[in-house]
């Protein structure tokens, strides 16, 4: 058995989703990594463990029933693997190992045993390339990547990919292309923070597209992405729906997506669009900043 994923929108056939038994106690707000959990917890809607691992079972039995091959991390004590996305990607057929936060480090443990059922080497990335799989976006011969390179880099927990990323996969990968985009940072304020790519950039079926316009501290980068598209085949986001995390659905294939019962704006476009929407919540889940490409690792998607 073989790893292949070659965009976000084949058919998805194996995937990892995320558990969040032992996620840890959080006592403090420097447990925590982004600014929309940092504001949860201040106001005191951090989310409950119990009702987590309930949502994340339901995620998981919802995409068994349809099909799918369905791979849980195993349970690490006192560590939050939810966002399982984070912590390893797959291109094509290779398999990429994270480097990311060194107070996630622990979580790529769980994941090994299911990675020992694939043939495929494990790619381990060079320690000074920071990279998340969340800030990498597939598309066939595009590799869409987020990105920030500013002096304040280090000083920033939401900063989770740099420029040796981009770097890296234009060497990794020299026929493909590789297209940085640079995105905004802030460690409190959430509507100044896209922690990942795939909260301000989706790609869908049939040419369509979820975009954050405020997501990149570049107007080109904005531009550039919209140029790809037919304007009536972009949903822009406004600033709360992307702080509801509305773009993160996952794409069960070309015409059916996993979506969150309360983005209901978004759910009637993609209707209008064709696509079959699987309604699934994760509701407590996202006051960590996720959804539910966060909370999937896929491995196997089929070409059709």
């Amino acid at each position: 058995m073989d790893f292949l994923v070659t965009d976000e929108t084949s058919k998805l056939k194996s995937v990892i989703i995320g558990i969040a038994e032992n996620s840890g106690n959080v006592k403090s707000v420097s447990e925590l990594y982004d600014p929309i959990s940092i504001s949860n917890f201040k106001n005191g809607l951090y989310p409950c463990q119990n009702a987590m691992i309930g949502e994340l079972n339901n995620f998981a039995g919802s995409l068994k029933k349809l099909g799918l091959t369905i791979y849980r991390p195993k349970n690490i004590r006192d560590c939050n693997q939810i966002f399982v996305r984070d912590i390893g990607f797959v291109i094509d057929d290779y398999f990429f190992k994270s480097n990311i936060l060194p107070d996630r480090s622990k979580e790529f443990e769980g994941i090994k045993h299911i990675l020992k059922k694939f043939n495929n080497e494990i790619v381990d990335i060079p320690e000074h390339v920071h990279v998340e799989g969340g800030d990498i976006i597939t598309d066939n011969n595009n590799i869409f990547i987020g990105y920030y390179d500013n002096k304040n880099y280090s000083s920033l927990k939401t900063a989770r990919t740099n420029m040796h990323a981009v770097n890296f996969f234009k060497n990794f990968f020299p026929k493909k292309n590789v297209i940085p985009l640079h995105l905004e940072k802030s460690n409190l304020n959430f509507k100044k923070n896209i922690l990942h790519l795939d909260c301000c950039f989706q790609l869908l079926g049939n040419n369509c597209a979820i975009i954050y316009p405020n997501g990149f501290t570049s107007k080109k980068d904005f531009n550039f992405l919209k140029s790809l598209f037919e304007i009536d085949n972009i949903f822009f986001l406004n600033e709360k729906e992307m702080y509801n995390m509305n773009n993160n659905v996952l794409s069960l294939d070309e015409k059916k997506v996993v979506s969150q019962p309360s983005h209901k704006r978004l759910n009637e476009w993609l209707k209008i669009k064709g696509f079959h929407i699987e309604l699934i919540s994760l509701s407590e889940v996202s006051k960590q900043g996720g959804l539910f490409r966060c909370s999937s690792l896929p491995l196997i998607r089929n070409r059709l």
